[in-house]
């Protein structure tokens, strides 16, 4: 049995992306030989803030991740990883769920509300309180009721970024420790 990671990009967050960039590195070096980078396009304009819009493209998004992954034999793989970000985050969690994909664990950088609609086991999640993207004290309040641990990073935006580059690496360095731990 062997272990793969699949990466689930927000809208304007791609795969080549600082978050998603070294956590795929450190889940290489964790024996995590088989991954895929699931890409996806979406071209309505802004959704931020717009549930009808955010409905929309999550249900557009979902489609083309479903296309990506068709051929996965799941079953083949003693631990399944989803790293995912943003609007990636309900892509990762719905697919789980309609997939019944249980030894599925997820690491969950900058959820949306929505997510937790679709209950991602055994997760951890990063957010940081200046995202315009959440609602974060409903994602807090989500995370707690699931019982997944978020770490909440002091006027970080949607990036997990602040405006200042040395305290942005060493957030992206604790962000990566903490994704290394989960790993493992």
């Amino acid at each position: 049995m062997s272990k793969i990671a699949v990466y689930f990009p927000g809208i304007g967050y791609h795969c080549d992306k600082p978050l998603l960039y070294y956590s795929r590195d450190i889940a290489f070096e964790l024996g995590y030989e088989n991954y895929i980078n699931v890409s996806y396009t979406y071209k309505a304009g802004n959704i931020r803030g717009n549930d009808k819009k955010i409905k929309e493209a999550y249900e557009t998004l979902f489609l083309q991740a479903e296309s990506a992954l068709a051929d996965i034999s799941w079953c083949k793989y003693s631990d399944v990883l989803f790293i995912s970000k943003s609007i990636g985050t309900i892509i990762a969690a719905s697919y789980a769920q309609k997939y019944e994909i249980k030894n599925a664990r997820h690491i969950l950088y900058t959820p949306l509300a929505q997510t937790y609609l679709f209950t991602p086991n055994h997760a951890i999640g990063f957010i940081g309180t200046a995202d315009p993207w959440s609602d974060i004290d409903e994602v807090i309040r989500l995370s707690d009721k699931n019982h997944i641990p978020l770490t909440v990073y002091e006027g970080c935006n949607h990036s997990l970024e602040c405006g200042d580059t040395l305290k942005n690496l060493e957030i992206l360095n604790d962000v990566m420790q903490k994704t290394k731990n989960f790993c493992k």
